[in-house]
């Protein structure tokens, strides 16, 4: 297949959403040119609102993920669980990814734009470092995946919202770095820990509690750890750990040698000794009570 050629004034560079775009490669928005419902007469406008409505309620969903920042760089996790409504639609997907050398991205929201965003953002960095001969800055990452948002726009008001959370290893400055996302693409850059999806509230004050600066990648594992349970515990569309079918959270440390998941088999003895312990704190709080 032959490569695309521009003129100097159309040549897109290292964008590949230039290039879709210049390609037509890019889908429609979601209900059509004119917008769906604004497009058409009323009865047609209320009744394509409807449908997205219903569709949106029968679409999958993931829930919670957290990142934190650590002495050695940013951990990120999250949940397995996605649901439809009230229902559980599955019980093991996943919602941390790697995106650059030195990066990652979590996920929460409408299963289906997430995970089409994150592919698409791991190809857009790896089409940037083909094109200049170097990767993006963790800047500029946090800069593409937030004009990925914005362009998911259209689809998040019918209710299919997808919102990242971003964390890296910055070569330049030495540090973890995290980034958090609005519906419009809004970026913002969090000092020490960030939350998200439905759970977000509750794991998000695990984290406050108990984050302290120059935390090890151990500690910080056991902090996300806490903070999924809790959420878990509180939230019904956020999984807890799962012992009966072997399903744990994703944890990923992005540290300067780059991403590193951490095994499963780790997680799982790590939540087993963590839910050991909960468990003979309860029992002597209650035999003290007595």
């Amino acid at each position: 297949m032959d490569l695309p050629v521009f003129n100097p004034q159309d040549d897109p560079g290292p964008s590949l959403l230039g290039l879709l775009k210049a390609k037509d490669l890019l889908p429609p928005p979601p209900g059509g040119a004119a917008g769906g419902a604004l497009g058409g007469a009323a009865d047609a406008g209320v009744l394509n609102a409807t449908r997205d409505v219903h569709a949106a309620s029968a679409t999958s969903h993931g829930t919670t993920v957290v990142a934190l920042r650590h002495a050695e760089g940013v951990l990120m996790a999250g949940d397995r669980r996605a649901t439809a409504g009230n229902f559980i639609s599955h019980r093991n997907i996943e919602k941390v990814f790697p995106a650059g050398h030195h990066s990652a991205v979590a996920v929460a929201g409408a299963a289906g734009p997430s995970l089409e965003m994150v592919r698409l953002f791991q190809l857009q960095l790896e089409h940037y470092e083909k094109v200049e001969g170097k990767p993006l800055s963790l800047e500029g990452q946090a800069n593409q995946l937030g004009q990925m948002v914005r362009s998911n726009l259209p689809a998040a008001l019918t209710g299919l919202i997808a919102i990242p959370l971003f964390a890296g290893y910055d070569p330049v400055d030495r540090r973890g770095r995290l980034f958090q996302y609005d519906l419009t693409g809004g970026r913002y850059e969090e000092h020490d820990y960030a939350a998200g999806g439905s759970g977000s509230l509750h794991a998000g004050t695990v984290i406050k509690l108990r984050f302290k600066q120059g935390l090890s990648i151990s500690e910080a594992t056991e902090v996300a750890m806490a903070a999924l349970f809790e959420a878990a515990d509180e939230d019904s569309a956020t999984g807890g750990p799962d012992l009966m079918r072997g399903i744990f959270p994703v944890i990923a440390s992005i540290t300067s040698e780059g991403y590193q998941r951490i095994e499963d088999a780790e997680v799982e003895e790590r939540f087993r000794s963590y839910l050991s312990e909960l468990t003979e704190s309860s029992a002597a709080s209650a035999a003290s009570d007595a």
